[in-house]
């Protein structure tokens, strides 16, 4: 069987526990079809780059999927007929990722602070006066 990384995009306007109960459905059609989903990351509600059917956000989830490829296209085919389901984007991969996605990795780097928010680096010590601008008057002698 071949091996699938599956993110689709739920409307913002449903709750967390519809998007659960939408993963659960997709779960019991890859089984149904002789498939198996190794993971299941929800990635919560986050801002899209432009607006999809006049949504600004929207829930994100993945899938890692070892299922034959006519699993993953009724998958895709009910996500199609889904009003929920505002995108989905399906890649063949070579080997699943082990452990959590580069997504919640990142999340986890915010929530602890080291990203934002932390003292600015050094600058080298104190600046020395500025010179004066043009339209200012100078002292006897001093040039640009």
């Amino acid at each position: 069987m071949a091996l699938y990384e599956h993110i689709y995009l739920a409307r913002q306007d449903v709750s967390p526990q519809q998007v659960e109960a939408l993963t659960g459905q997709f779960k019991t059609i890859i089984a149904s079809l002789g498939g198996k989903v190794s993971k299941t990351e929800y990635w919560g509600v986050k801002s899209l780059a432009y607006r999809i059917k006049k949504n600004r956000k929207a829930h994100f989830t993945l899938l890692n999927i070892d299922a034959p490829p006519a699993a993953l296209a009724e998958v895709e085919r009910q996500q199609g007929l889904s009003e929920d389901v505002l995108r989905f984007l399906t890649l063949r991969v070579d080997a699943l990722e082990e452990g959590p996605s580069a997504q919640l990795r990142k999340r986890d780097d915010d929530d602890r602070g080291e990203r934002r928010g932390g003292p600015r680096p050094d600058r080298g010590g104190e600046r020395g006066e500025r010179r004066p601008r043009r339209d200012e008057p100078r002292a006897e002698g001093e040039s640009f």
